[in-house]
């Protein structure tokens, strides 16, 4: 079905189970993507909603899907409490922990792919998890 149309799905179910709006926007010419990145935007979707029900306490979520300079962009943003200042510029080098498991999961899966994870402060108070992935080539080979 690709992530375009699962998204959807998907938010249906989380938005019955959670008792949280969402919203769904994609670029119309949004294409497929190869399965393996697919399947890592749609782990961030579900990692990132999951933590908008624990710890926002928002009542909404919205869930944007764009391409920008030959990047998939996946964007949730909630109007919850937001990540503490301090600790917003961690995702991309949380090994300590500070984020806790969900965010370097999400992170690790985002390097694996070439791709990038980044948590910002939304100008509605709640957070914005933004990941953005290489529509297609290979992840980068890390040195020795």
């Amino acid at each position: 079905m690709g992530l375009k149309s699962a998204i959807p799905w998907y938010l249906d179910g989380f938005s019955a189970r959670s008792g949280i709006e969402t919203t769904f926007t994609a670029e119309a010419d949004f294409r497929r993507l190869p399965r393996d990145r697919e399947l890592a935007l749609f782990r961030i979707l579900q990692e990132s909603l999951t933590n908008v029900h624990r710890h926002s306490g928002s009542q909404t979520a919205a869930v944007r899907l764009s391409v920008k300079d030959k990047m998939a962009v996946l964007e949730i943003e909630d109007e919850g409490q937001g990540v503490p200042p301090h600790l917003l510029g961690l995702a991309d080098q949380d090994r300590r922990g500070a984020l806790g498991v969900g965010v370097r999961g999400m992170n690790e899966r985002m390097c694996q792919l070439g791709g990038t994870l980044e948590l910002a402060r939304s100008s509605k108070g709640g957070t914005i998890v933004r990941a953005h992935l290489p529509l297609s080539g290979s992840p980068p080979v890390a040195s020795p």
